[in-house]
Order: structure tokens, then C-alpha cells, then sequence
């Protein structure tokens, strides 16, 4: 708000008198009550707020759409952005996967697992101590793998939205498909059962919504076991 009064014209102006004010967007001399004026200040006791900054619902509506050129934080490109946007997110990227680069690049704490890859490990820990079970390793195929079973040649994907839709843009996307296709590849030659898991549906993390993909890990993993005890049994009888 730019008043255009001075303090004794405020004092003794009434309260339904009209003191003047400058537009803060086209800075046009307009009027305004000063019973209006004193709840922009805050001097009134009402609890509804009013501004006084604009001389009419066009000029406001210039100030809250009117794009201000801001710079991306990664790749350095100037781009126009909203003023409310750039309150809300005062870091500047020109996309999603500039946002994605710059984040990884700088980041403090956590790592790259998933709060269900966590998850999912504790909990087959628990329920089969005696099996070797590897997690994130590139043993196998020199690429990662989420969850991998020496013993039976066994491999768990768990795959997110990132691997069904391009979040970060169209050529981040394309390097995670290509990394999937390369691992589907590798565990052919190496003759290993890779099983992808779509997760994408689990929006976020919570146990009761992960049970169905531990159970569809442990079922795969207890037909392995019974496989494996019921040919031991046959060795034996032979």
C-alpha cells in the first residue's frame, strides 16, 4: 500500500471519509475508505483483512499473473515464472528433470532406497534367517538389483511410477528404461528369474499397503523352498 495523505490528514479524516492512494501496479491515484485503510494497516478490530495495494480487480489481477524472469538453478536457462509460484518455491527449475539433476547432485542426507526397499528387506530378514539374500547388489550382474537369491537365481525389481511415466522429463525416462532393459537382459545370459514388481500404484510408503508385495515375494520364495527340500528328499530316497 503507497498512501498518497499524511499522517494528520489520516488522524482526522472520518471513518467512512476516502484518503488517496497509488495503485502498486499501474500507480494510478485512487480512493479508498479509512475504515478500509485501517484494516489493511491492521488497526482495526475486525478480523477481515483488506487490501489496499490495487485501484481496481484488473490491476490485481496483473500483479498475481504478470510472469517474472527467473533463472533455473541447473542448467542456468532464463525462464518466466508466476509471483506466487516463486513464493512457494523460491528454488527455480525450468523442468522436472532439471529439479530432479540438481536435487541429487546436492543432497545431505538419505540415500537412494526406498522406505518399502527397507522395508521389504527387514522383513525378509525375519522370515528366513538362513537364506543369503542380497540387497542392491551388482554381485550378480554388475547392475544393481533390488533383492537378489544366490541360491536359486532369484530376482526381485520393484519398480515405481518412475519406470512407467517420464516425472522427470522425457530423457531422464529413457535412461531408466534402457537401464531396465539392460538388467532384463543380463539376467537372461547369467539364467537368472528376474521378477519386476509394479509398486507404482503405492502412492506413499505405509506397511498395510506393502504387504501384498512382500507376500508376492515370500509365495515366489516358498515354492523355491519346497521345490529345493522336495528334490533333497528325492536325493535321499534314491
Amino acid at each position: 500500500m503507497k498512501p498518497l495523505y499524511n499522517e494528520e490528514e489520516f488522524k482526522n479524516a472520518k471513518e467512512y471519509d476516502k484518503l488517496p492512494l497509488e495503485c502498486c501496479q499501474c500507480n494510478k491515484t485512487f480512493y479508498t475508505e479509512k475504515r478500509l485503510i485501517k484494516r489493511a494497516l491492521g488497526l482495526s478490530k475486525s478480523d477481515r483483512k483488506h487490501s489496499c495495494k490495487f485501484c481496481s480487480s484488473e490491476c490485481f489481477g496483473k500483479s498475481n499473473y504478470s510472469k517474472i524472469n527467473v533463472t533455473c538453478e541447473n542448467c542456468k536457462k532464463t525462464f518466466e515464472k508466476l509471483p506466487n509460484q516463486i513464493k512457494k518455491y523460491p528454488n527455480h527449475f525450468c523442468s522436472s528433470s532439471c529439479a530432479a539433476t540438481y536435487n541429487n547432485k546436492h543432497k545431505t542426507c538419505g540415500n537412494r532406497r526406498s522406505k518399502l526397499e527397507i522395508w521389504i528387506e527387514q522383513n525378509l530378514n525375519t522370515i528366513y534367517p538362513n537364506l543369503k539374500i542380497l540387497y542392491n547388489n551388482k554381485e550378480a550382474i554388475n547392475s544393481e538389483l533390488d533383492v537378489y537369491i544366490p541360491s536359486f537365481k532369484l530376482a526381485f525389481e520393484l519398480n515405481g511410477i518412475f519406470h512407467y511415466e517420464p516425472i522427470f522429463g522425457s530423457d531422464k525416462f529413457d535412461k531408466i528404461q534402457n537401464n531396465d532393459e539392460r538388467k532384463f537382459q543380463a539376467c537372461l545370459e547369467k539364467q537368472i528369474e528376474l521378477v519386476l514388481i509394479d509398486v507404482s500404484a503405492q502412492k506413499y510408503f505405509k506397511p498395510k499397503t506393502s504387504e501384498k508385495f512382500l507376500n508376492i515375494i515370500t509365495e515366489i520364495i516358498n515354492k523355491k523352498l519346497n521345490l529345493h527340500n522336495n528334490s533333497k528328499n528325492v536325493q535321499l530316497h534314491e
